[in-house]
């Protein structure tokens, strides 16, 4: 699991109603069902509309994206390229489809597959990139429809509002439940605000954030190949590559080598 994303959302929500408890609130006035029907009720609904089954279909997976954690090793998979460039350069290009089983990652196994068939550089990156944009263009999907609902959010809880306000004023034989009743009326903006800022918009930004990072890795993998393509001399090729890591992974790693390739394939 994404501990990140678990505990920002339940640190955050912990805060809230701390504070509130702290100012001598009482929990159970938080709870009404009729204003949860109308906001979340109300922005999964307004959401759905600006979007295909097919994509609303895709929510789950989407989910499981933001709460499960997806660790990158950018250095391994540059030690795997370099090793993939020493054995094209010293085998040949046709002796890659020797190792295309042990690869794991579906677009370096396509990007390999490309070059062993001989397919022409520019053809390659075409290709690649056209994949690289597709992928990019889904996942721009998905978090829109997070987006969405970040702002439909408070304005449901708005309209939760005035819709609690309506019956609150409709009835004011009873000046003593006023009080009482606009505050259970204001629980919709409350929802509204609180899911959009804890909930819908947080999830639209870890989303983004892990699209770029598997945007990064698939650029590297564009790079690498093409200049084992090229025949690049592997330790160009690292050198290259290195360049894709964050400084402190590079220059931890820079002091750690010893200077070889020590990569087999």
């Amino acid at each position: 699991m994404d501990i990140t994303t678990i505990f920002g959302i339940i640190f955050g929500v912990t805060c809230l109603l701390t504070a509130f408890v702290l100012e001598h609130g009482q929990l159970g006035s938080l709870v009404q069902l009729t204003a949860f029907m109308i906001v979340f009720g109300g922005t999964i609904g307004a959401t759905v509309v600006g979007f295909t089954l097919e994509e609303v279909k895709t929510v789950p997976q989407l989910l499981r994206v933001a709460f499960q954690e997806k660790k990158y090793d950018e250095l391994g998979l540059i030690q795997q390229l370099v090793g993939i460039a020493d054995k094209a350069r010293r085998e040949g290009l046709l002796s890659l489809e020797q190792v295309l089983p042990e690869i794991e990652d579906r677009f370096l196994q396509q990007a390999l597959q490309l070059i062993i068939d001989g397919t022409d550089p520019e053809l390659t990156r075409n290709m690649l990139e056209t994949e690289m944009y597709a992928v990019e263009q889904r996942h721009k999907v998905g978090i829109s429809m997070f987006e969405a609902a970040g702002g439909y959010a408070p304005t449901m809880g708005i309209i939760g509002t005035v819709m609690g306000l309506i019956q609150v004023l409709s009835n004011l034989s009873d000046p003593s439940s006023l009080g009482p009743a606009i505050a259970v009326a204001f629980v919709a903006t409350l929802y509204g605000v609180s899911s959009a800022n804890l909930l819908w918009l947080p999830i639209a930004a870890k989303l983004k954030n892990k699209s770029g990072k598997e945007k990064m890795i698939r650029e590297l993998i564009l790079e690498g190949i093409l200049s084992i393509q090229a025949g690049e001399n592997p330790t160009i090729i690292r050198e290259k590559l290195m360049t894709f890591l964050h400084p402190r992974i590079r220059n931890t790693w820079e002091a750690e080598s010893s200077g070889g390739i020590g990569v087999g394939m």
